[in-house]
């Protein structure tokens, strides 16, 4: 069964835009309840909120580089475009679509902080596992990549990409 593009792109630029806005409520609400408050136990010594201002990525790494980040997250989301439109109409690439809608949001999401604050907005933290702070947008990206992969190993085949081809048919016909 095939989707018509247009529609699954529109598809896609709604849930898009749905998954910003949450990010960005989220963070709104961390702002507004958590900044310089101490931090609010969801399960005791497992869950917390925790407000944090966060200039690096990932685990803090590569501090105060907006530039640097901004640069990237638009490389990544000109990527993401390409195969978006790239994809065909196949029932079997929805979840692709859904994946990259999802790291899309999250790049989106963090992105918009970058430029707004030069900082991005954490707030929940594992606290048994003392894992770094983070955020929705962190979660949509996390998630996404890790299917992402297992599909890309596990279940799509080397055929199932032939759509990325930079190679255009017509210059092969021309050969």
């Amino acid at each position: 069964m095939k989707i018509k593009k247009k529609w699954l792109l529109i598809i896609d630029l709604i849930v898009l835009l749905v998954l910003v806005a949450i990010d960005q409520y989220t963070k709104h609400l961390a702002v507004i309840k958590l900044k310089d408050q101490p931090a609010f136990n969801i399960i005791d010594g497992v869950l917390e909120f925790n407000y944090l201002e966060n200039r690096g990525a990932a685990f803090g790494m590569l501090q105060n580089q907006k530039i640097f980040f901004v640069f990237v997250a638009v490389i990544f989301l000109g990527v993401i475009i390409y195969v978006l439109f790239k994809t065909p109409e196949d029932k079997k690439y929805l979840s692709l679509h859904v994946l990259l809608t999802m790291i899309a949001g999250g790049a989106i999401g963090n992105m918009i902080d970058r430029l707004r604050f030069d900082y991005v907005v954490d707030f929940i933290y594992f606290v048994l596992i003392n894992f770094p702070i983070f955020n929705m947008a962190d979660i949509y990206v996390t998630v996404a990549t890790f299917i992402l992969v297992i599909q890309v190993l596990f279940i799509y085949s080397d055929n199932d990409f032939y759509f990325l081809s930079f190679k255009q048919k017509k210059f092969r016909e021309i050969k």
